[in-house]
């Protein structure tokens, strides 16, 4: 991975319902606001910089935050132990692979136990025109970003999948216009202390 190979093209935060990898089983649990200050500007320099660029080198990664190659490699296995890198994976245009439309959809759902909700989360995970779901407040249960090639092909599948997903009573639509800003990297400003006085 960063022994001076390439991975992917950037680093992306995974979905909170879309885990995968083994760095992602070995997540910490605990808050961002409590692991926070256990980075120093060193780990802060490498999250900056591979957010920016995941194919970076070892060697280059090192190069850019001013450490030698060695302890450079140990603090990314460290933050990958530790949950803080969760993965990385190349950014694809959807609109390039014929996946035109981005469908925002608020799932109602029943909420009669624990086993059936987590019955419908197990449903949402599989379906890979799902790339990202939320539990939500306010009306609705979750919300779901549903790629589909066409509108035609997104009514099919709300039919043919959506609609016989377990416990759903009800379902409201929005489709994106065009995007203003998607894959952003993650702020990191708030964990650099800040100067007193």
């Amino acid at each position: 991975m960063l022994n001076d190979q390439k991975p992917g093209k950037t680093l992306k935060r995974s979905a909170a319902l879309a885990p995968s990898g083994a760095a992602r089983s070995a997540a910490r649990t605990d808050s961002p606001q409590a692991a926070g200050p256990l980075l120093d500007r060193f780990d802060i320099a490498i999250l900056q910089a591979l957010q920016a660029d995941a194919r970076l080198s070892n060697a280059e990664l090192a190069g850019h935050i001013g450490l030698s190659a060695a302890p450079t490699w140990r603090r990314v296995r460290a933050l990958e132990t530790q949950g803080y890198i969760t993965g990385y994976r190349a950014e694809i245009d959807r609109r390039r692979i014929g996946l035109g439309v981005l469908a925002f959809v608020r799932l109602d759902a029943d909420r009669i136990n624990a086993d059936a909700t987590r019955a419908l989360e197990d449903q949402i995970r599989s379906l890979p025109e799902v790339v990202a779901c939320h539990y939500i407040s306010g009306t609705g249960t979750f919300e779901l970003q549903v790629v589909a090639t066409d509108l035609d092909a997104y009514s099919r599948w709300t039919m043919d999948t959506l609609f016989k997903l377990p416990n759903v009573k009800d379902m409201q639509t929005s489709f994106s216009l065009g995007e203003v800003k998607a894959g952003g990297m993650l702020p990191l400003s708030h964990l650099t202390p800040r100067a007193s006085g």
